[in-house]
């Protein structure tokens, strides 16, 4: 493992065996997040990124499970190991930011003894006065104001903005090496989410922890992410440095999702839109996966699906024909 990593994903293969037929929901991808950086992972709903990182987690349950891959964090493999000591790792070095807050917090106790039972799961020796304090520290640090009063509130007495608050805040308060943020503004008003990105990177610059963001936004990616993989069917199709992947898209499937991006003062013709939907995981087309929705597709595309190649120093493409098409000797 690179020193330089705090995770590497090599050969990751994560599959649903179903009486259909068996679902390659993560078929083969290779990832890396440096230390103190923010990696972004994007594409469509279904595309495999919350399976990704729920495979990082353990929770992928029946019946899918890891076929075959590495997991090394921290120049420890997670792969093969058992429940309970995994469960010493996530929670601790290990965070998660689940999607929706809503349905993340139990919706009969309170926030602040939800946060503070997640800090005394992972720290035996503080006692509970010592854990509310903390609690009161990481809700000021967060934002959420008022942090004594919110202490006794339920879930559903806070707003979106605020939950989400307090879900990064569980997620913080052992103060891990990763944090994995799996769509962290999704159904939040653009003025929380800016809010809830701003508190993302202050985090990282004050404890140096790295963040595994989950999105299907390139505006979120453009805000805070170093490095960009984009994924597709399963599949990681596009990786580069955030700018370079901006300047020189190289995949038809990258390029949709730009070009989907709503922008202030273009004209009033309709917003672009890839056709079609992901693929049915069971029944790919033959050859490239996306090659049934792109308007570059040729008829070598429905042949040959095409491996990672490097087209830039870090940037690969998994395409015959990239729109970039000044592939590295």
């Amino acid at each position: 493992m690179d020193d330089r990593n705090i995770l590497e994903i090599r050969g990751l293969r994560s599959y649903f065996f179903t009486e259909k037929g068996t679902v390659p929901a993560v078929d083969g991808v290779d990832i890396d997040v440096p230390k103190g950086s923010i990696v972004g992972l994007v594409g469509e709903s279904g595309c495999g990124k919350s399976m990704t990182v729920r495979s990082i987690m353990g929770l992928v349950k029946y019946p899918g499970r890891v076929v075959e891959g590495s997991m090394c964090f921290d120049g420890r493999e997670l792969s093969g190991l058992r429940e309970n000591e995994l469960r010493k790792i996530c929670g601790d070095d290990i965070s998660m930011i689940f999607q929706e807050p809503m349905t993340s917090l139990n919706p009969v106790m309170k926030v602040g003894k939800q946060v503070r039972e997640a800090l005394m799961i992972h720290d035996r020796s503080i006692s509970r006065a010592e854990a509310d304090k903390k609690v009161m520290e990481i809700f000021e640090k967060v934002g959420i104001p008022e942090p004594e009063k919110r202490l006794e509130c339920y879930p559903h007495q806070l707003s979106g903005g605020l939950r989400q608050r307090v879900m990064i805040a569980m997620a913080m308060i052992c103060r891990p090496k990763l944090l994995i943020a799996d769509e962290p503004t999704t159904a939040l008003d653009v003025t929380i989410e800016a809010q809830i990105l701003r508190l993302m990177k202050e985090l990282r610059d004050e404890t140096g922890m790295s963040v595994l963001l989950i999105t299907h936004n390139l505006g979120v990616v453009a805000e805070i992410c170093d490095y960009v993989y984009v994924m597709y069917a399963g599949r990681i199709v596009e990786q580069a440095e955030t700018f370079e992947l901006f300047d020189h898209t190289a995949h038809p499937y990258t390029r949709g999702l730009l070009d989907s991006i709503p922008r202030i003062g273009g004209s009033a013709e309709r917003l672009h839109t890839i056709p079609g939907v992901v693929p049915n995981l069971l029944h790919l087309p033959k050859g490239c996966a996306f090659c049934n929705r792109c308007g570059y597709a040729e008829e070598a595309c429905h042949k040959a699906g095409g491996e990672l190649m490097e087209i830039r120093p870090g940037h690969k493409v998994r395409c015959i024909k990239p729109l970039e098409t000044e592939v590295k000797a």
